[in-house]
C-alpha cells in the first residue's frame, strides 16, 4: 500500500502509540498538578469573593446595628428629658401658663388684675345683698378662681387652634423638603405664612436658631410654650433625624398622618360621648329648673333657704355636693386620646 510494507507501517503506528503512552506517563503528574493548582486558584478566588461578600454583609449589619443603637440612645435620652419635663408640663408655673395662653402679661400685672377682679366681684355681691359670710368666698373666687380659669380657657383654646393647623404646617414642610429646600427655610416659611398660633411657635424656633440654638434643640423646647403631645412628637422626630439620619420628608409625612388620625379619633370619641354629656347637662340643670318652677308656683316655700342661716347652710352644702357631682361626671366623660 503506497509502496510501504505493512510490517513497517504497523511498526511505525505501534511506535507512535508507544511514544504517546510514554509521553502521557511522564506528563500525567504535571497535568494533574496543573489541574489541582487551577482548582485551588478557583477555590481561593471564590473564597475571596465570598469573604468580600461576607465582609460587606457584616458591614451593612454593623452599620444597621450602629444606627439602631444610635436611635435607641436618642430615644432613651429624649425619654429621660421628657420625664423630667412631664411634671413641669402637667403643672407648669404661672409664668409658663401665661405664655402658653398667649397672654403678654407679667406675673405682677396678673396679680393686680386678679385682685381687682376679686374686689369687683365682692363689691357686686355686697351691693346685691349677699350674706357677709359669703363675701370671703366671693373674694377668693374672684381673685384666685376666675382669673386662673380664664388663663386655662385661653390656654386650651390656643392648643386647640394649634392642633387644627399643625398637620397642614407639617405637610408644607414635607413638600418644601421634597422640592429641595433645607429644613431651616421650610421652618422659616411656616413662621412667615402660617396662621396663629402655629406662626408664633415656629417664629420662636427661628428666633432660637438665630440666637445660636440648633433646630432639633429649638423644636424640643416647643412643648414649653405649646403643652400638647403633638409638639413633643415633632421635636422627637427632628431630634432623631438629626442624630441618626434618614428620610426627613417621609418621617414628617408619617407624623402628619398620625396627627390627623389622632384628630379623627378625638372627634369620634367626642361624638360618642355627646349622649353622656347631654345626660350630665340635664342632670346638673334639673335641681335649678325644679327650684325655679317651685319658686314660680309658691315663692314662700323656698324663701327660708335664702332668709335663714340654716337655709343658707343647706344651700352651701347643696352647692358643694352639686359641684362634686358635676366634677365626677366631667371626669367620667373626658377621654384622653
Amino acid at each position: 500500500m503506497f509502496g510501504i510494507d505493512g510490517t513497517v507501517l504497523a511498526f511505525v503506528v505501534l511506535a507512535g502509540f508507544s511514544a504517546g503512552a510514554v509521553a502521557y506517563a511522564f506528563l500525567f503528574t504535571r497535568i494533574t498538578n496543573e489541574k489541582q493548582a487551577g482548582k485551588r486558584l478557583e477555590t481561593i478566588k471564590t473564597a475571596e469573593t465570598d469573604r468580600s461578600v461576607v465582609k460587606a454583609s457584616r458591614d451593612r449589619v454593623a452599620e444597621a446595628a450602629k444606627r439602631r443603637k444610635s436611635v435607641q440612645d436618642s430615644l432613651k435620652e429624649l425619654d429621660e428629658k421628657q420625664k423630667s419635663k412631664d411634671s413641669a408640663v402637667k403643672k407648669p408655673p404661672l409664668k409658663a401658663q401665661l405664655r402658653q395662653a398667649g397672654l403678654k402679661v407679667s406675673i405682677e400685672r396678673f396679680y393686680i388684675y386678679s385682685a381687682i377682679c376679686g374686689l369687683a366681684l365682692t363689691i357686686i355681691a355686697f351691693v346685691v345683698g349677699a350674706p357677709l359670710f359669703v363675701l370671703p368666698g366671693v373674694l377668693l373666687a374672684g381673685a384666685l378662681g376666675l382669673p386662673r380659669w380664664f388663663v386655662s380657657f385661653r390656654r386650651a383654646r390656643r392648643v386647640k387652634a394649634f392642633l387644627n393647623e399643625f398637620p397642614n404646617a407639617l405637610d408644607i414642610i414635607v413638600r418644601a423638603v421634597k422640592s429641595g429646600l433645607p429644613l431651616n427655610d421650610a421652618v422659616r416659611l411656616i413662621a412667615n405664612e402660617s396662621p396663629e398660633p402655629v406662626k408664633a411657635e415656629f417664629r420662636r424656633i427661628v428666633d432660637s436658631q438665630q440666637m445660636g440654638l440648633s433646630i432639633p434643640d429649638a423644636t424640643l423646647r416647643m412643648p414649653e410654650t405649646m403643652p400638647c403631645t403633638e409638639a413633643s412628637f415633632f421635636g422627637i422626630v427632628i431630634q432623631i433625624q438629626s442624630q441618626a439620619g434618614g428620610n426627613l420628608s417621609e418621617a414628617l409625612g408619617n407624623l402628619s398622618r398620625v396627627l390627623r388620625d389622632r384628630k379623627k379619633m378625638k372627634a369620634k370619641v367626642q361624638a360618642l360621648s355627646m349622649e353622656a354629656k347631654a345626660s350630665a347637662a340635664i342632670i346638673g340643670a334639673l335641681p335649678f329648673i325644679v327650684a325655679f318652677l317651685v319658686y314660680l308656683s309658691s315663692p314662700n316655700y323656698l324663701m327660708p333657704l335664702f332668709t335663714t342661716s340654716i337655709g343658707n347652710l343647706i344651700l352651701g352644702v347643696s352647692a358643694v355636693w352639686m359641684s362634686i357631682g358635676i366634677f365626677v361626671m366631667r371626669k367620667m366623660m373626658n377621654f384622653e386620646v
